[in-house]
């Protein structure tokens, strides 16, 4: 398995762990939360960063970073999320498959191919999401097509049309049987979920997952519904980027969002209540392990999951061209935390790390 980089290029490394955890985790520490808050968007050395925690719903927001933001409150910004994203579909997928709409089992082809006849061994959603599909990480031809916006906006041009017919192309080998993380994968299940229920993805989202979460301060477009988007930054650390432009990937990585929704929805999976309750705690359900020893990892439908002292603790990585994201939760002490940074993502690059030590020591 490659070290974790989940950026959003043809050598994305997906949503894959962080590479160490710094310490011991689950040790705890004596420092108050705010000052471990305050020292992680320190070392963070970003423009923009956002450490944002909850304890039990009381809530504690750090931010800083090395540009001037005296015209601007970080924490009311909306930032990427990249492969963070998978996340959110997965909750909507679990939400229409616990509603009994859309079984997890259900063929990819017969939602989008409906007049091909069905293969013997056919790829599911729930081969999709948990990454087990067979398909590669990116569409062969994606590459070529990528390589004039390596660094800005990878995926723009590969669009909705061309994701389908990539897949109707592919052949998978035994789905279900290996575990390889996949963005193709993620955004052919938004594209099969649309098909199966005649409702784009945007709006599929919004009504099952944004709207009754109340995440009203979430877009899946930049300079959407009048907020204000975080502007991305280069390995440099100052040179700014381009707002993400997802084309076809919409599933896998459109999601933008402020701190405070980010911690909304990372709290709804520690109190699963309400029309989500269901969803909630089928995505915190182990389903696959793969990985030998110290690399050994469990996933559940959507989240990576990590053992702490004090239970599991669950989280998912992301990173765009230009900026980075960590969410994670941990039901057994009420902890919820939710990391941005806009800075693209660097070899020993400590934000990813910090975030998960953070989350595995406990408020």
């Amino acid at each position: 398995m490659k070290p974790y980089t989940d950026e959003t290029g043809p050598e994305d490394g997906g949503g894959e762990a962080p590479a160490r955890v710094a310490g011991p985790p689950g040790t705890g520490t004596t420092a108050p939360l705010a000052d471990r808050l305050a020292a992680a968007v320190a070392s963070a050395d970003a423009p923009d960063v956002v450490f944002a925690a909850s304890v039990r719903g009381r809530r504690t927001l750090c931010d800083g970073g090395t540009a001037d933001a005296t015209a601007t409150d970080r924490q009311e910004l909306r930032y990427e999320i990249g492969s963070a994203s998978k996340t959110f579909a997965g909750l909507l997928l679990a939400c229409l498959a616990t509603s009994g709409h859309t079984p997890l089992g259900h063929p990819v082809d017969a939602a989008l191919f409906p007049d091909r006849p069905p293969g013997r061994d056919p790829v599911t959603l729930h081969h999709l999401i948990t990454h087990t599909s067979g398909l590669p990480g990116l569409p062969r031809d994606l590459y070529l097509r990528a390589l004039p916006r390596r660094n800005t906006n990878p995926y723009a041009g590969y669009d909705a049309r061309r994701v389908v017919e990539a897949f109707a192309r592919a052949r998978p080998r035994r789905p279900g049987t290996r575990w390889r993380y996949s963005n193709f994968g993620v955004a052919v299940l938004g594209h099969a979920l649309a098909a199966r229920t005649a409702t784009p993805w945007d709006d599929l989202l919004r009504e099952h997952v944004l709207a009754p979460l109340g995440l009203s301060g979430t877009a899946l477009r930049p300079g959407a519904e009048g907020g204000r988007d975080a502007t991305g930054h280069a390995k440099d650390g100052t040179t700014p980027l381009p707002p993400l432009d997802i084309a076809g990937f919409a599933a896998a990585g459109a999601v933008r969002a402020t701190p405070h929704d980010l911690l909304a929805f990372l709290e709804a999976h520690l109190e699963p209540s309400g029309p989500l309750a269901d969803a909630l705690r089928e995505v915190r359900r182990p389903v696959l392990s793969h990985g030998r020893g110290e690399h050994r990892q469990t996933h559940t439908l959507t989240w990576f999951q990590q053992p702490t002292p004090r239970g599991p603790a669950y989280f998912h990585c992301g990173a765009t061209p230009g900026q980075q994201a960590f969410l994670g939760f941990c039901p057994a002490t009420g902890f919820a935390l939710a990391a941005v940074s806009t800075r693209r993502y660097r070899p020993a690059d400590p934000f990813s790390a910090e975030a998960l030590t953070l989350l595995c020591e406990g408020p």
